[in-house]
């Protein structure tokens, strides 16, 4: 519901003085407060909070229109998305157990406060007893896959969302799928990638891709897969393109490979690999400060790589190694992390509890984080006014 300016509100400032009845309360109140230039106003407001803005649209019809406008709203992005406190940057964490559950908590408190607090969130067809899997987030907006069934784009800030259509091709026994979640920069458009390998007899497998359009809302088949099977985790989006690891289909090499598509021109390519230790190691892919990382898990400790310049094979460069915990149990596995803070410090999952590793001294600390038990997924957001629905699309009930 939109706020009105209720005219008959403002009271005169001055009290000694009366109000004839040919004088205008508003414009009284107007002339007893000094005008701030517009461009002013815009940058005030673009520094403020999501939820603060909701309520200052009631201010006037001008504060309405301005907070609303698209301008704004992508003004409001780059000022929140480049705060390097991180005042508006947020960390969704799905559980499985005691039920499937979403909490979130600020991603500035947990690095740079003594306690933070968690909260549970109340997304697109909770239930208890349906699994729920973060795809990815791009500028408040977070893909959601409840179930193998639906898929939703959600903006928890403005509590919105978009129930995709279906996706899935018709599959039978013997298949498991994958998605990705990007921005498309040159149409402006939001797209999910869904990757499908459906296995046969004797080890064959087929791949079915469709992408997802939110301007057109609409999926359409990809053609000339160039991967593997896709080994873990979802896509993750780096330079308009969202990037997978999957198993090398050179008969020759057993490996795995880095494989992406662009979501601008559809096409497929690969991304080689840093030159990390052979052994026996996990590994994971992920996004730190907007580059790609490798994350290596070996038995004793884990190296984070990140290419610095994308595409550029020697931009690769070995930035962390954490050597694991004294109290480890030994069964433990480091997550690439998500995100460097401002003293230099790096966030990551380790099992399943939070760790702040400084690289300068090598020593560990685990924050303290209240109403939280161990969680499957991290995924960082940004508080944004980006509407996951179209113009004029109706607003469904969030339940």
């Amino acid at each position: 519901m939109e706020c009105e300016v209720n005219k008959n509100s403002h009271q005169n400032p001055k009290r000694n003085k009366p109000i004839s009845h040919s004088q205008n309360p508003s414009t009284s109140m107007q002339d007893s407060i000094p005008l701030l230039p517009p461009e002013l106003i815009t940058e005030i407001l673009s520094r403020l909070p999501v939820k603060s803005l909701f309520k200052f649209r009631c201010v006037s019809k001008s504060w309405l229109a301005l907070i609303s406008s698209a301008e704004f709203i992508n003004t409001h992005l780059i000022v929140s998305a480049n705060n390097k406190e991180y005042l508006h940057h947020r960390l969704m964490l799905s559980f499985v157990q005691p039920e499937y559950n979403l909490k979130d908590c600020s991603l500035g408190s947990l690095l740079y406060g003594n306690v933070t607090e968690a909260f549970d969130l109340d997304y697109p067809m909770k239930h208890p007893h349906k699994s729920v899997w973060i795809v990815g987030s791009v500028n408040g907006l977070i893909c959601l896959a409840i179930e193998e069934n639906d898929l939703f784009i959600w903006n928890p800030s403005i509590r919105k969302f978009k129930k995709l259509p279906d996706s899935r091709p018709m599959l039978r026994c013997g298949y498991y799928f994958m998605y990705g979640f990007g921005y498309d920069k040159v149409y402006d458009d939001y797209k999910v990638v869904g990757i499908f390998c459906i296995f046969g007899s004797g080890g064959s497998y087929d791949v079915e891709v469709k992408m997802y359009s939110l301007k057109s809302d609409s999926w359409r088949n990809v053609y000339d897969y160039q991967g593997g099977v896709l080994l873990n985790d979802s896509g993750k989006f780096v330079k308009g393109k969202l990037h997978w690891s999957t198993t090398a289909r050179c008969a020759q090499y057993t490996g795995w490979e880095i494989i992406s598509i662009d979501l601008t021109d559809e096409k497929w390519g690969k991304v080689e690999q840093p030159c990390f230790e052979e052994g026996n190691l996990d590994f994971a892919l992920g996004v730190l400060e907007n580059n790609l990382s490798v994350l290596c898990n070996y038995r004793t400790w884990a190296d984070v790589w990140v290419m610095k310049e994308y595409g550029v094979k020697d931009s690769w460069g070995k930035m962390y190694t954490i050597r694991r915990p004294n109290d480890d149990p030994g069964n433990f596995l480091f997550s690439p992390p998500l995100c460097v803070s401002n003293k230099g410090e790096i966030l990551l999952v380790f099992g399943s509890i939070f760790m702040i590793y400084n690289p300068n001294d090598d020593s560990i600390k685990y924050p303290e984080l209240n109403n939280f038990d161990a969680c499957l997924e991290a995924e960082i957001y940004i508080e944004s006014l980006i509407s996951p629905l179209l113009q004029n699309e109706p607003i469904p009930l969030q339940q």
